[in-house]
């Protein structure tokens, strides 16, 4: 878990070309700090002490602004930039090297039973405010453009803009 964390943490340094050290990411990055303290909440979920798991994942919602739900499950070197009002829901799946801004919904639509939230794969780039809703998979390698709104599957290296497909 710990060597995860620290790869997590390189991996803010090398994208975030305003970060000056790995040393700042561990003491300034909210986005950092809420993944620190998922990976111990869905830990603590996993042994059936779930109770806990939500408590600490309220208590990394009210100090980061991102709320992750403590089954939710995050793959390594997600680097969440400006994450204020992300919201990733219970059975989220996202993949490794994946990047997300501030305002990103990974959420349900309210309709579905047992799997109800996205899966996102691997190199994925989510712009802010974007919303994507139900379980849907976005394939690896896309990038989802600022304000869009997906609710159906997007393929492996496409980008999304508003609901519009654009294929490289």
């Amino acid at each position: 878990m710990f060597y995860n964390l620290y790869l997590d943490a390189l991996n803010i340094r090398k994208k975030d070309p305003a970060c000056k050290s790995i040393f700042e990411v561990f003491l300034l990055y909210p986005g950092f700090h809420a993944l620190v303290l998922h990976r111990f909440a869905h830990f603590l979920s996993k042994i059936n002490l779930f109770f806990l798991a939500r408590l600490i994942s309220q208590i990394a919602r009210s100090i980061t602004g991102i709320e992750i739900h403590p089954k939710a499950v995050i793959g390594k070197r997600l680097f969440i930039d400006h994450g204020m009002g992300i919201v990733i829901g219970e059975t989220t799946i996202i993949g490794d090297n994946c990047t997300m801004y501030h305002s990103v919904t990974l959420g349900g639509t309210g309709k579905d039973k047992n799997k109800r939230h996205p899966t996102i794969g691997n190199n994925v780039l989510i712009g802010a405010g974007s919303i994507i809703l139900g379980p849907i998979y976005i394939g690896d390698n896309s990038k989802i453009g600022a304000g869009s709104v997906i609710l159906k599957n997007v393929k492996s290296n496409s980008t999304v803009v508003c609901n519009d497909v654009v294929k490289k």
